[in-house]
């Protein structure tokens, strides 16, 4: 059986006969994290993730049985009342403390112990961004931006992922448009749905130090290519994915999003200065190296297609633009084009596209990745990929990037 380590992505061969029916543990030889395979053997010698034997009985948990405790961070004592009598009103759910700053959050943060935190940005003191990588280091609680700054497609959105938010939702309002009652909903849902990620998937991610300069517009065409999904949550995951991801090996990467083209242009610019690789947006013509990631929104009209000895991206009027299905069409596509040489990435969202996709992908002899539901925001996508495939590579967002790496340098040799 081939068992990658959901901590640093090292690859171990373990012979089937060491496996017990239900139990095996071992150490990784490279970070020496203690390892568990539970369930039983892997059928057909197909690859199984190894996870870490501390999260191992995470798995199965009951449900609390007490309402959600929520701390409210915002400066204005206007918009603490208002937040607290949303998420009083859910009766599931209470507020256990409010703060008007961040320092003053981080002394009572202890005491408390929050399932959730909502979280504003600009506050004096001590303000939500400089709070937030104090409580994700210090006492590591699901936390939801609630700003007037956390719009999507804004670099204070993405910073706040970066440094371990789980989402973001812009203050209640009702000059936004829309009713008061839809923006209740919306902020109970997140609350909620935050409430029930594994925490364990959270890392301050951290820019890397190297120059890119050199290797933009290199020209070495990929070997392996990588097409990864994602709908709602997705930023988050693909900045805990692609920033580390390794640029030394022979792969490329198609990111495609169920977000607005334009802010997928913003999230594309944000991502290069945070990655290792190569970021930039999907273009016609485009030809596909190693080392690079390209970003797509799913309603563009675009495939993957070899013309010249090249791999390039190809825009038509001729290629379907809907956004239904536009993670299935290009896995397919990529399937075709690159067999054995292909893998796919499916990561948190709701709904079915990608499903298909990564049956294409297997049934072309290719690779394929599921998020762990645990880690996930939605776990609508990943748990329907996981139930129709059984997929064995499971991994957490924060693992994703390590057990890519490790299944592209054995396949690159």
């Amino acid at each position: 059986m081939i068992l990658f380590c959901e901590e640093c992505g090292t690859r171990h061969n373990i012979d089937d006969a060491r496996i017990e029916e239900d139990f095996f543990q071992f150490p990784c030889h490279v970070c020496h994290e203690a390892l568990v395979v539970t369930g039983g053997r892997t059928p057909g010698g197909k690859t199984a993730q190894a996870v870490l034997a501390r999260s191992a009985a995470t798995v199965g948990s009951p449900a609390p049985s007490k309402p959600l405790g929520i701390m409210v961070v915002d400066d204005s004592k206007l918009i603490r009342s208002v937040l607290r009598e949303i998420i009083e009103s859910d009766g599931l759910k209470r507020v256990v403390g409010e703060a008007e700053n961040g320092r003053k959050a981080l002394d009572l943060l202890a005491d408390l112990k929050p399932d959730v935190i909502t979280l504003d940005i600009n506050m004096p003191v001590m303000d939500g961004l400089t709070t937030l990588k104090h409580i994700m280091i210090q006492h590591p609680v699901p936390t939801v931006m609630i700003s007037a700054l956390t719009q999507e497609g804004a670099t204070e959105t993405f910073e706040s992922l970066k440094y371990g938010a789980i989402d973001f939702l812009p203050k209640p309002s009702r000059t936004r448009g829309g009713d008061l009652q839809t923006q209740k909903m919306e902020i109970l849902r997140k609350i909620e749905l935050a409430a029930a990620v594994q925490m364990e998937s959270i890392r301050y991610l951290r820019r890397p130090s190297q120059d890119k300069a050199g290797r933009r517009g290199m020209a070495s065409q990929c070997r392996c290519l990588v097409v990864m999904g994602g709908a709602e949550g997705g930023y988050g995951a693909l900045l805990n994915v692609i920033p580390r991801l390794d640029p030394q090996l022979p792969a490329a990467y198609v990111a495609v999003m169920h977000q607005a083209p334009q802010h997928v242009d913003g999230f594309a610019r944000y991502l290069d200065q945070c990655s290792q690789l190569v970021v930039q947006r999907a273009s016609d013509g485009t030809v596909i190296q190693s080392g690079a990631c390209y970003l797509a929104a799913a309603g563009e009209p675009f495939t993957i297609v070899r013309e010249a000895e090249q791999i390039r991206i190809k825009m038509s009027d001729a290629i379907p633009s809907r956004p239904d299905g536009a993670i299935d069409r290009l896995m397919g596509d990529v399937a075709r084009l690159m067999g054995e040489y292909a893998a796919g990435v499916i990561l948190t969202g709701a709904g079915d596209d990608g499903v298909a996709g990564l049956g294409a992908l297997i049934e072309g002899g290719g690779t394929v990745f599921v998020q762990d539901p645990r880690s996930c925001l939605f776990k609508e996508t990943p748990m329907k990929a996981v139930d129709q495939y059984g997929v064995a590579n499971r991994v957490s967002d924060k693992h994703m990037a390590g057990a890519i790496n490790a299944f592209l340098a054995a396949h690159a040799n």
